[in-house]
């Protein structure tokens, strides 16, 4: 096979949870684009709906689900539907992400819980119940999106002038946590043929962004700009693809340099 072979995932089939949000849309097209049979999976099935027609109507095969994450019910009726309507599984893009905490680190004991409910036992049990179905058919690929966040701590110095912060504890929480749990999986699915793998990706423009934190966050990277609705594609490919066929257990930034700096 031709090295550029290797990157095409036709024949597959792909997940993604959380997938009409800012990363998901350019996550999904991605493995769209590249052959996959993809599936986008979240709690709102009228915007998955609008986003998956919209990439329908381009020739590209994408089927919106609902679910939702943290319910275990839920988790495994997206698993049996998966196993009985494509016979399983070869990538997993665990991207879905619940932000409840508005008041930040002020925020109630309760609403840090119902955080970790989505953010860490559901990431637990949406990886389970697919890993598991991966390791029966003998391979695949789970690819976790993380952040930065999860290697760093906030800068309050890019949010000056604005008012904005980076005072949610809950997001720092689970982020760094999953990284390690990519490694745990990458460890525990390895001898079974799945790899598992993380991306970190930094800050994504927005119109809505106030222009100090724009240029602020902007001076933080070497590339001197936030991410673009592209920036993020390639790489998630990239892993789902043969191409990374002896990467595991790895954590990739993407991130203009912003950590390297």
């Amino acid at each position: 096979m031709r090295i550029l072979e290797r990157f095409s995932l036709s024949g597959k089939t792909a997940l993604v949870t959380g997938g009409a949000g800012l990363y998901g849309r350019q996550i999904v097209r991605g493995l769209a684009e590249a052959g996959a049979k993809t599936f986008v999976a979240s709690r709102n099935l009228n915007a998955l709906g609008a986003l998956a027609q919209s990439l329908v109507d381009e020739g590209l095969d994408v089927t919106p689900i609902q679910f939702e994450q943290g319910d275990e019910a839920s988790t495994i009726k997206l698993r049996d539907r998966l196993v009985s309507e494509v016979g399983g599984l070869d990538v997993l893009v665990n991207n879905a992400v619940a932000r409840p905490m508005r008041a930040g680190y002020r925020d109630t004991a309760e609403t840090f819980a119902e955080s970790m409910r989505v953010n860490a036992t559901g990431l637990f049990l949406i990886t389970r119940a697919l890993g598991d179905a991966m390791a029966e058919r003998g391979a695949g690929s789970i690819i976790n999106i993380g952040s930065i966040q999860g290697l760093i701590g906030p800068d309050p110095t890019i949010y000056r002038g604005t008012e904005m912060s980076g005072w949610y504890p809950d997001y720092f929480f689970h982020k760094g946590g999953m990284i390690n749990f990519t490694r745990f999986v990458a460890s525990y699915y390895g001898a079974r043929g799945i790899r598992c793998n993380c991306v970190s990706p930094g800050g994504f423009w927005t119109e809505s962004m106030p222009e100090p934190f724009v240029q602020q966050y902007s001076d933080r990277t070497f590339l001197g700009r936030l991410a673009n609705d592209t920036d993020l594609m390639g790489a998630v490919v990239f892993l789902a693809s043969d191409a990374s066929a002896y990467i595991t257990g790895t954590n990739l930034p993407i991130d203009g340099g912003y950590t390297a700096k």
